[in-house]
């Protein structure tokens, strides 16, 4: 389980999410709903109530989200990566900048995220454009993994055709090898991608079908945040 101290300790990150502020203190079953008012004005800080709620409630990988990226063909693709920074520019995760979403990404700048805590009938979506995270930032996040994650950073091709697990294996014992006596670096095709988002919806699950939607939305980051419900 990914816990709050797993995360980046900056100010402003997802381990400084506060607790109930600005969030819906309703029952599991949903039946008490999702209201304007129940949420902060500020999307961001909304966001950071519930994932605090989703940690204090022990749920499982509360920073789980599903990435989708496509093709500038718009040939779609997602996977479930953990969310290791948040703040007002964006939602930040790594990974492989030569993998299936690094190059897609790379061709087709833009993301969507959804977070589902099901435990707490709650979902995030939110979409947006993706920009690289500097590579000072990049490095001070590498510095914090666990030594056989860095490795297996140097070790995998993300995404590629291999002929068998020891080929894997392999690669990973010359990355040991190669960095057997000194600090993993960060590998130059490794790094960080933040969505900066443009929409950022909160769902909250009621009976019969007829949840809750409301969504933030803004045309760029310099614009204030409109809030408006959707048909469930």
């Amino acid at each position: 389980m990914v816990r709050p101290t797993d995360l980046p300790s900056e100010p402003g990150d997802v381990a400084g999410a506060g607790s109930a502020a600005g969030a819906s203190s309703d029952s599991e079953d949903g039946s008490h709903g999702l209201t304007e008012a129940d949420l902060d004005p500020d999307p961001i800080e909304a966001f950071r109530a519930w994932l605090a709620e989703a940690v204090a409630a022990e749920l499982p990988e509360p920073t789980a989200m599903v990435v989708a990226t496509a093709t500038p063909e718009g040939v779609p693709s997602a996977r479930n990566v953990l969310l290791k920074a948040l703040d007002r520019r964006g939602f930040v995760f790594y990974t492989n900048r030569t993998s299936r979403k690094g190059t897609e990404l790379a061709a087709n700048p833009r993301a969507a995220l959804v977070f589902l805590w099901k435990g707490l009938e709650r979902q995030v979506l939110v979409t947006g454009r993706v920009e690289s995270v500097d590579g000072d930032e990049a490095d001070a996040y590498f510095a914090t993994r666990p030594r056989g994650s860095q490795l297996s950073a140097w070790a995998s091709r993300q995404s590629s055709v291999v002929a068998g697990r020891e080929t894997i294996e392999t690669w990973w014992a010359e990355a040991e090898e190669k960095f057997w006596d000194t600090p993993v670096p960060r590998p130059p095709f490794w790094g960080g991608y933040r969505v900066v988002p443009d929409t950022i919806e909160f769902w909250r699950g009621r009976p019969s079908r007829l949840h809750d939607r409301l969504r933030f939305r803004r045309s760029s980051p310099t614009e204030a945040w409109v809030l408006e419900r959707l048909s469930p």
